[in-house]
Parts: structure tokens; C-alpha cells; sequence
């Protein structure tokens, strides 16, 4: 049952409402979408004296609830950005020995995260304290692992002790949706010394990661972010694996990135094997050109090989463009799953031509002009 001043307030638009106009009604304001919106932008230029009035209104009985409210967990957040350290504290009290609970709601763990935010490290750490005994909970939940994540972004390291947790658990966390996000951080974020054990473990199980759904990021992150010596060994992973990995829908976005991060002796070896005859004597190129996901790996080759390998490269993928075509006219009806990758021929005709672009243009010979 909404109040005669909150009716009212939904009612008057015309009418230019202050924050001292609701005081005493500052927690069902905040329960309404259109209160909870007012208070939000009132909040940003109050004075301390409001600032102090609308607190007292909310803490302690009330903060809790709108916390995991759908609408007041917006002012509680407010209310860490733009409150006072000793108000923001009286905040964090409320929270005390709640943590966990409000890390796994919906709208709570959004005031957890803004909270994280916004306190000082000692009471960053009464988070983490709580928070680590069930810290592999909240990594694998839809709600919690963001504040985990947000932990780990903004906590100094050496208080972070429930990493320690993650050992062992390596693979189940990299092919897990909120876990593989999870590890992504750490490895961002955290000093060797945290992350090395972890990336030790995750080595053991980088062809099984290539082609998990999720594990496959966890992998595509070392890549691009990692030290050399963790790329170097994921691509030794990879090499004799390349085609059959280029041709995976998880794995093939790993090769991608293998061969934008790889050293150049091992981006070389890479597109080697994609060009180099298998035992039947069948070329592996017309395989990736005709595969919906391993085109994308050849299109990728082209684009970051050396000059005289991608002339070499160029000169493989152009003869079997015909055969192509060929191919998807005389068996279209039967090739409905390859349409995506035959419909991709003109994408790696242009790219071909834009390579040959590049080339002409390197060696100062001019672009015919048919």
C-alpha cells in the first residue's frame, strides 16, 4: 500500500520535489521505480545534511533488505559512492556476517560489488574472510562469481588467501562458465607467485581446454596475455594438432589466436602444417576452405604470414577456389551444413587479392588496373 506522498509524488511531475519534500519516507521512495530514481540523482549533488538524514532513515533497519531489493539496491549503491567514509562504514556493519548471502542474490550482489568499490582495504577484508570458505560456491554461481571477480580486481593480493582454494580445481573451473571468467582475473590480476601454480596445473590439460566451450577463452587468454614461456607451451600443444584443432568450433578460435601471438619461427611452423600435404597426399587447404570453422584459422594465416609463406600460401588456396566452386554446385543438396564456408569463397577471394595488393605494393610495382 503505497503512501499519499509517494502517490502524490508519482501523480505531480509538474511539481519540483526536493529530497527534504520525502524525508521520512526515504525507504518506500526507494522500494518504488520512479522514488528510487529521484533519490539516485538527489544523491549525487546532496548536502551532508541530507546525506545524513536519508542514512539514518536506511541504516541499520532497512539497509539489508533494499540491498535485495529490485530498485533500492540502486540507492544503497548510491549511497556507497557518495557517502562519507564514517557513513559508508555504518553501511558495511550492516553487512557484517551477510556477505555470503548477499554475494549470491541478484540485486545484493551488485551493492557487494559497489561496496568493494568504495571501502577501505580493512574492510575489503572482512569480504574476502567472509567470503572464503565458500569461495568455489560463489565462483560457480550466477550471482556470486561477479563479487569474486571484483575481489580480485580490487584487493591487494596478498589478502586474496581463498586463491589458494583454486588449486586442484583447474580444469573444473576452466570449463565452467562463471569459473572460466574467474581464472581469467587471476591470471590478470594476481602476481606470479598466486598464478603460478595455477597455470602449472592448467598446462596438463590445454588439448582437452582447445576444445571446451569455455576452456577454450581461459587458453585464448595466456595467449594474448600470458608470459612467453606459457605461450610457448600451449603452441607446442597445438603443433601436429592443427588441423584437426583448425576445424574444431572451440579449438579453431585457439589456433586463430595462436597464430596472432605466436613467436615468428612458431607462427611459421603453424601455417607449415596447414599447408603441408597429409599422408593420403590430400592438401590440407581445400579441408579448411570447405570447413565452416577452419576457413576462418586459413583466412587468418593469410593475413599475419610472413611475405614469401603467404606467397607460397596464396598459390595453394587460389587453385582449389575452383574446385570449390565446383564442388558446392555438384553437391549442394547434400551440403547444406557447408553453405557457411562455401558462401565464404568471395571473403577469401578478397582476401587474397588484398594480400596481392600488399605484396605488389611492398616490391613498388603498381596495381593492374582490370
Amino acid at each position: 500500500m503505497r503512501s499519499a506522498r509517494l502517490d502524490e509524488f508519482r501523480a505531480n511531475k509538474s511539481r519540483k520535489w526536493e529530497l527534504r519534500d520525502i524525508f521520512g519516507y526515504i525507504v518506500e521512495f526507494s522500494g518504488d521505480q520512479h522514488g528510487s530514481r529521484f533519490i539516485q540523482q538527489k544523491l549525487e549533488s546532496a548536502t551532508s545534511e541530507e546525506m545524513e538524514i536519508i542514512f539514518d532513515e536506511i541504516v541499520p533497519q532497512y539497509a539489508i533488505q533494499l540491498m535485495q531489493d529490485v530498485f533500492g539496491n540502486y540507492v544503497v549503491q548510491k549511497m556507497f559512492e557518495y557517502g562519507t567514509s564514517a557513513q559508508k562504514a555504518r553501511l558495511v556493519a550492516t553487512m557484517e556476517g551477510q556477505i555470503l548471502g548477499l554475494s549470491l542474490q541478484m540485486y545484493g550482489c551488485r551493492v557487494v560489488q559497489k561496496a568493494i568499490e568504495h571501502v577501505v582495504p580493512e574492510q575489503q577484508a572482512m569480504f574476502v574472510q567472509e567470503l572464503g570458505p565458500s569461495v568455489l560456491r560463489c565462483v560457480k554461481d550466477a550471482n556470486g562469481n561477479h563479487v569474486i571477480q571484483k575481489l580480485i580486481e580490487h584487493v591487494a593480493p596478498e589478502r586474496l588467501t581463498f586463491v589458494s582454494a583454486f588449486r586442484g580445481s583447474v580444469y573444473d573451473l576452466s570449463t565452467h562458465p562463471y569459473g572460466c571468467r574467474v581464472l581469467q582475473r587471476c591470471f590478470e590480476y594476481m602476481p606470479e607467485d598466486q598464478t603460478r601454480p595455477l597455470l602449472d596445473e592448467l598446462h596438463k590439460y590445454v588439448p582437452n581446454l582447445m576444445v571446451d566451450q569455455f576452456g577454450n577463452y581461459v587458453v585464448q587468454f595466456v595467449l594474448e596475455h600470458g608470459k612467453p614461456q606459457d605461450r610457448a607451451m600451449i603452441i607446442s600443444k597445438l603443433k601436429g594438432q592443427m588441423y584437426s584443432m583448425a576445424k574444431h568450433k572451440f579449438a579453431s578460435n585457439v589456433c586463430e589466436k595462436a597464430l596472432l601471438t605466436a613467436d615468428p619461427e612458431s607462427r611459421r611452423q603453424l601455417i607449415d602444417e596447414i599447408m603441408t600435404p597429409k599422408q593420403d597426399g590430400l592438401s590440407p587447404i581445400m579441408g579448411l576452405m570447405k570447413d565452416s570453422f577452419g576457413n576462418y584459422v586459413l583466412q587468418r594465416a593469410l593475413s599475419v604470414a610472413d611475405a614469401d609463406q603467404k606467397e607460397l600460401l596464396i598459390s595453394k588456396v587460389k587453385p582449389n577456389l575452383a574446385n570449390m566452386r565446383r564442388y558446392s554446385s555438384a553437391y549442394s543438396k547434400h551440403l547444406s551444413a557447408s553453405m557457411l564456408s562455401t558462401d565464404l569463397c568471395p571473403v577469401v577471394e578478397r582476401l587474397l587479392e588484398k594480400c596481392s595488393s600488399d605484396a605488389a605494393q611492398a616490391e613498388g610495382v603498381p596495381e593492374s588496373s582490370t
